[in-house]
């Protein structure tokens, strides 16, 4: 599996260093997002696992149109370019329109997918135009092997910068499910594969008006999925969950970081270990 190099030093897949995707949901502020990506720089590093900060200038799939989005494309795009700036750290947000994907090109060092919008071709090959890797989240809604077609779509460009991310399987109504065989499956296709430990323990709509989450499960799927042989951890973080402005409810309490990226690490490494 060949790596996929994110901004000037990162390189993911197998036989490189875990990697870590982490951020708030949203972009809620210009201070926020700096404090959070000041703070999870240090975690990363002093756990030594590369980070991408992720951060989204909107989202668009929200359930309630009362919901907070987000500051919009381009003042969003400042904010993570100052974040890029002042940190040092990779960036990606999600992309939903076609329209969007070369400005946030410009600016971001990965573009990432929605689960919902998954198998839009337009999008993907909008996406995958820009040169830049991209992360595409399987939908709840596919099985594994249905991510093949999605990967044909991709690389129909002659781009093969791309990850998957495992996110749960929709579990009857309002409930999510892992199952750990879609990483080495959706493996095969030559992709670095991660596993999002947020939105896997999301309860999609839960609330009436906003989705819920069983946030005190991440660490257990995050342990299960690197143990399953996944490149790298997707994980939503905040530094005070209850007060987030946007999935508060699937996000990982900032202090809780430091002990679990140590822990994936140790697993990493077991697991790596030639037999």
């Amino acid at each position: 599996m060949p790596g996929i190099r994110i901004g000037e030093t990162l390189t993911a897949g197998a036989g490189h260093p875990l990697l870590v995707i982490a951020g708030p949901c949203v972009i809620e502020s210009e201070a926020h997002c700096l404090r959070l990506a000041g703070a999870l720089k240090e975690i990363s590093t002093r756990a030594g696992l590369p980070l991408v900060f992720k951060a989204s200038f909107d989202k668009a799939n929200r359930s309630s149109i009362q919901s907070f989005r987000g500051p919009g494309l381009e003042e969003g795009l400042r904010i993570l370019s100052r974040v890029k700036r002042e940190t040092g750290l990779p960036v990606t947000s999600d992309v939903h329109e076609s329209s969007q994907t070369a400005r946030a090109a410009t600016v971001l060092d990965m573009l990432q997918i929605p689960a919902f919008l998954c198998r839009q071709t337009d999008l993907l090959l909008s996406a995958a135009a820009t040169g830049l890797p991209v992360n595409i989240k399987k939908g709840q809604f596919l099985s594994p092997w249905e991510v093949g077609n999605i990967v044909d779509k991709f690389r129909s460009t002659g781009d093969s910068q791309l990850l998957l991310t495992e996110r749960g399987t929709t579990f009857g109504y309002q409930d999510l499910v892992v199952d750990f065989r879609s990483i080495p499956i959706m493996q095969r296709w030559g992709c670095p594969v991660v596993l999002d430990a947020s939105h896997s323990v999301q309860r999609p709509g839960q609330l009436g008006t906003s989705s819920g989450g069983d946030a005190g499960f991440i660490s257990t799927l995050a342990r299960a999925g690197i143990a399953a042989g996944a490149d790298g951890l997707f994980v939503e973080v905040h530094d005070a969950p209850e007060k987030a402005l946007s999935d508060g409810a699937n996000a990982l309490p900032l202090d809780q970081l430091p002990g679990l990226l140590r822990q994936l690490r140790d697993i990493a490494e077991i697991v790596r270990r030639p037999e």
